[in-house]
């Protein structure tokens, strides 16, 4: 199992219109590619809180993950979306993304 952490700090003043985008478009178009989101939130504490969104999502591998994501990319709703929603500036100040194997600990999953 693998899994991709996205860090994502907001442009300032544009938080809560990324956030908005994850939760009428993004979530959705997910689901559409079968990509499936473990988690999300807003950093609290540590680095940049309160204006990071922090998401992670889990392929069988990097194969998997590379597929999705280029279906994703390439999907005409999520290129029109981004547009729209970008319009008057980017969300994202800075990305940060992380893989994570899960490999080496066995299938958690199945405790």
């Amino acid at each position: 199992m693998l899994y991709e952490v996205r860090e994502y700090v907001a442009t300032p003043g544009r938080l809560e219109a990324l956030i908005t985008r994850f939760k009428e478009h993004t979530f959705r178009l997910f689901d559409k590619h079968q990509m499936d989101l473990v988690q999300i939130g807003v950093t609290s504490v540590g680095d940049h809180s309160f204006n990071e969104v922090v998401y992670t999502l889990r392929f069988a591998d990097a194969a998997d993950m590379e597929r999705k994501w280029g279906e994703f990319i390439r999907d005409p709703e999520w290129i029109a979306v981004f547009r729209a929603s970008e319009a008057e500036g980017p969300l994202v100040q800075s990305m940060r993304r992380r893989l994570v194997d899960a490999s080496a600990f066995g299938d958690l999953d199945k405790k």
